[in-house]
């Protein structure tokens, strides 16, 4: 090696050691949860405010003199503290990506840079509105249908540890579901699909989305129509989204 190459060797930037990756990761680690842990402390005073407002849809709907109760001892403590737990992690979801993309970013060609950002947006934008379509739509009319085929000798009086475990279930199911159409783009980012296959697939796509939706919500009509119909709808966004980003494959 001459004196000239041995110069710019020592000037090259040194690559990246594992060490250094693994270090990088624990920062974005800690950063991750202390901004969690952040958020979930200014919610913890309001952790029974919460809880009200969540518990609004199920007491608008239920007959005079109907409540929720507390089956459990510790239950009035840990429901509205479960509550703020995924309060806080809905609303630092973004500094938790955040953390997750400024961590591989480095990694990424300008190209993936581009698609993956609006991707990331995407995603949390359509999980938050999932769950306001389920909190705001969803859940009333499910505890209409629910307060009008209860016997009349029947109390309706819920556990408010299940209620919010059932409407915990709603939320990430109508959440995740909404994430159709970014699903769909990333297959096609990946080759694993074409738009051409998606369009073509599209009978046997409404069937399974109106399976799903009889599986993952209550067992009446309405809310299972207030699922699949969205999903389909948000299939075909998809079919358009891909057909806008999908690599395009010499014929």
């Amino acid at each position: 090696m001459t004196r000239d190459d041995a110069e710019r060797a020592a000037a090259a930037p040194a690559e990246p050691r594992l060490i250094d990756h693994l270090l990088e990761l624990r920062a974005r680690l800690l950063r991750a949860v202390v901004g969690l842990v952040l958020v979930l402390l200014v919610l913890l005073p309001f952790a029974n405010d919460l809880y009200a407002w969540l518990s609004a849809p199920l007491l608008a709907k239920l007959p005079a003199g109907g409540q929720l109760i507390a089956v459990e001892v510790a239950s009035p403590f840990f429901a509205p503290l479960k509550l703020a737990f995924f309060v806080a992690l809905m609303l630092a979801m973004p500094w938790l990506l955040y953390q997750a993309w400024a961590f591989v970013a480095p990694g990424l060609y300008q190209r993936e840079k581009r698609l993956a950002l609006p991707l990331l947006v995407s995603a949390v934008a359509l999980f938050y509105a999932g769950c306001a379509f389920a909190f705001y739509l969803v859940l009333p009319t499910v505890f209409g249908f629910l307060a009008g085929i209860t016997p009349e000798d029947v109390a309706m009086m819920t556990d408010i540890n299940a209620y919010l475990d059932f409407v915990l279930v709603i939320f990430l199911a109508f959440g995740l579901s909404f994430e159709l159409p970014v699903a769909l783009v990333v297959l096609a980012l990946l080759g694993w699909v074409t738009p051409a296959q998606l369009a073509d697939s599209r009978g046997y796509a409404i069937v399974g989305m109106f399976v799903i939706a009889a599986i993952i919500t209550p067992p009446d009509v309405v809310s299972q129509l207030m699922l699949a119909i969205p999903m389909c709808l948000l299939y075909e966004v998809g079919i358009i989204a891909a057909r806008m980003v999908a690599p395009r494959r010499e014929p």
